[in-house]
């Protein structure tokens, strides 16, 4: 078994100065980068290297994404309750039986409104599969509604746009989604939350969901439908998010 070597007092302080000194300078390559951060212009409330950073981020799940690759999905009975979380755009209830969605072109015009018993008559489908918030968090629930797919083929030529944004009716709230996203099978308008029809606090009378992205993503009480060529406003984008939010 070897000896284990014994320093010496010189050999002792020569080390020691030596971690001093590299933990010196990395304090101070740290402190530099952060102070760099802090200086650089910003762009949607952050620093534009991080907007940068999101920005790279976002175009290498586009590159990777597979319209054929589906998220875990299970069994409906471990669907538990769904925390309330977020009421941009839902401030006041509405009346659900006036409710109307407005589907807007890419040339800006109105190209159809919608009763929420036009959605009703389009494919019903349910998924079982975990909705998951930025924060951390994440449940298992049931969604019924119908595939965005459905209603997007009522507009086909529109529909190819590359950009969907969506708004609450009061503009409180508003999304911007890829179409790719927006087009796969698990990307639903939904009205149902674990069997039951959803509450005013859940996005009633239809909301958006999708395993595809994170909750800030999946807007509540739909107002308006927006095929663009461009991104349109996106609410937590704005506020240093990424935008594309993929899972």
């Amino acid at each position: 078994m070897s000896k284990r070597k014994t320093l010496t007092e010189a050999e002792f302080k020569t080390r020691s100065r030596r971690s001093f000194l590299t933990g010196v300078a990395g304090i101070a390559a740290g402190y530099g980068g952060w102070r760099y951060i802090q200086g650089d212009e910003v762009v949607d409330r952050i620093p534009g290297v991080l907007h940068s950073g999101h920005e790279r981020n976002g175009k290498i799940w586009q590159a990777l994404f597979d319209g054929d690759r589906l998220a875990k999905t299970y069994d409906p009975s471990r669907a538990e309750s769904l925390r309330v979380n977020g009421s941009k755009g839902l401030t006041n209830e509405i009346n659900l039986d006036e409710w109307t969605m407005d589907i807007i072109g890419r040339s800006g015009s109105t190209i159809g409104t919608h009763e929420i018993a036009d959605v009703h008559a389009l494919p019903f489908t349910e998924m079982t599969v975990e909705h998951k918030c930025v924060e951390g968090w994440s449940t298992i629930v049931t969604w019924g509604g119908t595939a965005f797919s459905n209603l997007a083929a009522m507009y086909a030529a529109e529909a190819e746009a590359p950009i969907v944004d969506l708004a609450t009716p009061d503009n409180g709230y508003y999304v911007s989604l890829d179409r790719d996203s927006m087009m796969h099978p698990q990307t639903l308008l939904a009205w149902e939350l674990n069997g039951e029809p959803l509450t005013q606090r859940h996005g009633a009378p239809l909301r958006l969901v999708t395993p595809l992205k994170y909750g800030i993503k999946q807007i509540k009480r739909i107002g308006t439908i927006s095929f663009s060529n461009e991104r349109g406003p996106d609410y937590w984008n704005q506020r240093g998010y990424d935008w594309y939010s993929g899972l």
